[in-house]
């Protein structure tokens, strides 16, 4: 008995558009990196954008943002982890598992690698760049989304909508908490921002490319041999 293929992580309509702006979105990475290696100071981004201290925010918005930031660290965000992976069990989908489980531990590597190679700091010796909580929410999103998208069937229009949505809506709440907080500079915080659009896709492909030739190889070797 075979079942319905499952579908594909990166849907085939948002390949060329996704594998574009990860391009893109690792160039800045890149670039953001080599401008700001070392330093220990705002830069003149940041100084344009905001200058946000430690207080800088007030109730209720502090809760708010205090809500966000705890969603990014370790123990809200294995929450969110194992709830979005438990959703793609109970809806039989055990690729999403290991693609949420995937991506979220691509990010996180990637941005603790970049954090060390760039070595910007805040508040001390605190690396900054880029932002790991961005980094994650914006993942995170984004791979529901795409999830949401494939079993859905959405046609190319309506996934963009989708996958941009929850990436620029999940990146903002993050990334706002954290300036906000005084946590990260602003350009940390679009780092993060681009390291998750750099990553994810690639994460997706990847996995779709491991699971359809494991799935190849248990179709072949169940196929009765020609006499």
């Amino acid at each position: 008995m075979t079942g319905r293929p499952a579908p594909a992580l990166l849907p085939p309509s948002l390949r060329g558009w996704l594998g574009l702006i990860a391009v893109l979105a690792a160039l800045v990475v890149v670039v953001l990196g080599v401008l700001y290696a070392g330093h220990s100071e705002p830069g003149t981004v940041d100084r344009w954008i905001v200058q946000p201290t430690a207080d800088s925010v007030r109730p209720p918005w502090r809760r708010v943002a205090l809500a966000a930031d705890f969603l990014g660290e370790p123990a809200g965000a294995a929450m969110l982890v194992v709830a979005t992976v438990a959703g793609c069990l109970l809806l039989r989908s055990p690729r999403a598992a290991v693609f949420v489980v995937a991506g979220v531990g691509t990010t996180v590597g990637t941005t603790t690698l970049l954090k060390s190679l760039v070595g910007r700091t805040i508040h001390g010796d605190n690396l900054s760049y880029p932002s790991g909580h961005t980094a994650f929410a914006t993942a995170l999103a984004l791979m529901v989304a795409l999830l949401a998208t494939g079993r859905l069937g959405l046609d190319r229009t309506a996934g963009t909508l989708l996958v941009t949505t929850a990436a620029l809506a999940a990146g903002a709440v993050m990334g706002l908490a954290q300036v906000s907080l005084g946590a990260h500079y602003p350009t940390d915080v679009l780092g993060g921002w681009c390291t998750a659009l750099a990553v994810t896709p690639a994460t997706a492909w990847l996995v779709d490319r491991t699971a359809d030739r494991l799935v190849e190889r248990a179709t072949d070797a169940g196929r009765p041999e020609r006499p």
